[in-house]
């Protein structure tokens, strides 16, 4: 009899130890599955918000009378998803004629009339700042490309997954026969661009359902003159 209630204790014990490892992997994949799909959630949210936008300001503008050209320079101030400002970069340029290159990415009608969380809304990336002029062309790189752009980062985390993600993301958009598996319209290049002057903000917004447009305003009175 006593080895009969040996086997049943192991038994019953294998079974539980079978049974708490069980749970500890459904714990483990559904915590993972969590953080993945937090991940994405806020993946999604730097991707499509239409409230991250771009603020372009000329700092200086001089005429050079070597070249006969106007030697322009700009402050880039991207925001990311959350409205805070990442930090600012600053071309020099041989000319005032600006364009800023950018990966625009629209989807199907029905998906944004539709709201779908990850393909409601037209995204885009800075790619680069730059000004034609022939073989004297300039080219700034804002994001380099199968990288996660600046202002796309989650901040605080460091996740594998958060990088594949970008990675698909960056395939997707640059390959005809997976976008249009996925309910992409078009996926292309624009470079808006405008004449920067001098005592005015130019805003590069993108819109939910086309491309990018550049806003200009007057700088506010009380700044004019002011070196902050």
């Amino acid at each position: 009899m006593q080895p009969m209630m040996s086997i049943s204790k192991i038994f019953k014990a294998a079974v539980s130890i079978g049974v708490a490892c069980a749970l500890l992997a459904a714990g483990l994949w559904v915590s993972g599955f969590l953080t993945r799909e937090r991940i994405l959630r806020q993946v999604i949210k730097r991707l499509t918000a239409d409230s991250r936008a771009a603020e372009v300001l000329v700092t200086k503008s001089e005429f050079n009378e070597v070249t006969k050209k106007i030697r322009t320079t700009i402050k880039f101030l991207e925001y990311d998803a959350d409205g805070r400002a990442l930090q600012p970069r600053y071309f020099s340029f041989q000319g005032n004629l600006i364009q800023f290159q950018a990966l625009v990415i629209r989807f199907q009608d029905a998906l944004v009339k539709a709201g779908d969380r990850l393909k409601g809304k037209s995204a885009y990336i800075f790619l680069k700042a730059f000004v034609l002029d022939g073989a004297n062309t300039q080219v700034f790189e804002i994001n380099a490309h199968d990288q996660i752009p600046g202002g796309y980062k989650i901040p605080g985390v460091e996740s594998k997954f958060e990088k594949e993600l970008w990675q698909e993301f960056w395939r997707y958009a640059l390959d005809p026969a997976k976008r249009s598996q996925e309910g992409i319209k078009n996926a292309q290049i624009e470079a808006p661009g405008s004449l920067f002057l001098p005592g005015t903000i130019y805003t590069i917004r993108i819109e939910h359902d086309g491309g990018l447009r550049i806003d200009t305003q007057k700088v506010p009175a009380i700044l004019e003159g002011e070196k902050l």
